[in-house]
């Protein structure tokens, strides 16, 4: 539809361009010599080519609207050196409605300022030359009128295409936050499939026993606990290879932290899997009294890091899961980002 308007666009400023030689040409018995016209006719054509060029952007560049402007004050000049004012001249006043044509197609490719001021001297000129009642009887009305009616309906053409732009843009943002509240639902029906899959059977088991458990089955619900909380913090540092490393930690004795705050959001599929593989071979075997594995900014080499602690005999901050001071690190290991993901 934009190609279409365009090229209407040029093909009826070329024949209305057209047309006004064509009226000049006819007219060139009138003047006392027909050299100024033809000069005249010579350099309006070059300005109305270049102006209606395909290829040409739809602004009009600087210079070419003051080429336009210049051939607007030349053309009515040379002209009308050859006119006699107290005459009818019949067509020999084409550059009239020439000049009209000519800055229409400047404020239709938004050079309105440059338009208003070749009719203005267009009016001036016709004032100086035959008086202020030639500016109906030649037309100079009618040029002005175009331009007024350019300007409208380019500015409203603006408006429209950024008013288009808007809604297209609006269109994009609720899509995406559509796209993101279903992502929020699935990955919330996920955590829930996984929660009960994880929690279903010991909570089946303790219902039917009344909550009389053993000491062994209240360690292992604690285990639970904590896999239930992984399933909330740990988000995609979790697989099965992961969940089952994790599991078998806590059960010889390891507190397990898993907190993942976003830094393996843009890991693909097959990244994600190698830095999980790394991470359960990370946890397997470990005997380290604390496991901390946190993600890392995006902005960072490292993908995930792993921290085992060595507790302190504090018992009460033991139980809690605190750090102390007297804490020492017993195992440090940085998983690095994949290197495809991380040339990206």
């Amino acid at each position: 539809m934009i190609t279409l308007n365009r090229l209407l666009f040029l093909g009826l400023g070329a024949l209305f361009s057209a047309y006004h030689l064509f009226l000049g040409l006819s007219s060139l018995s009138i003047p006392r010599t027909p050299v100024p016209a033809v000069v005249a006719m010579a350099l309006y054509a070059v300005a109305t080519v270049i102006s209606l060029w395909p290829t040409s952007p739809t602004k009009m560049p600087l210079w070419l609207a003051a080429f336009d402007l210049a051939v607007c004050v030349v053309i009515p000049i040379l002209v009308t050196s050859e006119l006699n004012p107290a005459k009818d001249n019949g067509y020999a006043t084409w550059y009239v409605a020439a000049v009209g044509t000519l800055m229409t197609i400047a404020a239709v490719r938004r050079q309105q300022f440059v338009a208003w001021v070749g009719v203005g001297f267009l009016a001036v000129q016709t004032v100086v030359w035959a008086g202020p009642g030639a500016l109906a009887g030649l037309g100079v009305i009618g040029s002005v009128v175009w331009v007024g009616v350019a300007v409208v309906i380019s500015g409203s053409l603006a408006k429209a295409g950024r008013d288009a732009l808007q809604f297209a843009r609006a269109e994009r943002e609720a899509t995406e936050w559509q796209a993101a509240q279903e992502a929020h639902v699935m990955e919330r029906q996920l955590r829930l499939r996984q929660t009960y899959r994880v929690a279903a059977p010991m909570l089946a088991e303790i219902v039917r026993r009344g909550g009389d458990l053993t000491e062994a089955e209240r360690r292992e619900c604690r285990y639970l606990e904590g896999a239930i909380r992984d399933e909330i913090r740990g988000r995609r540092l979790l697989n099965d290879d992961v969940r089952r490393e994790v599991m078998d930690a806590r059960r010889r004795g390891v507190v397990v932290s898993l907190l993942d705050e976003g830094g393996i959001d843009d890991l693909d599929q097959t990244g994600l899997e190698t830095v999980l593989r790394r991470l359960a071979d990370a946890i397997r075997g470990t005997t380290t009294d604390k496991l901390i594995v946190r993600t890392v900014p995006r902005s960072s080499k490292t993908a995930v890091t792993v921290v085992g602690l060595r507790m302190s005999d504090d018992g009460a901050a033991n139980a809690l899961g605190a750090e102390s001071e007297d804490d020492e690190v017993d195992l440090w290991l940085e998983i690095p980002r994949p290197v495809a993901v991380a040339s990206s």
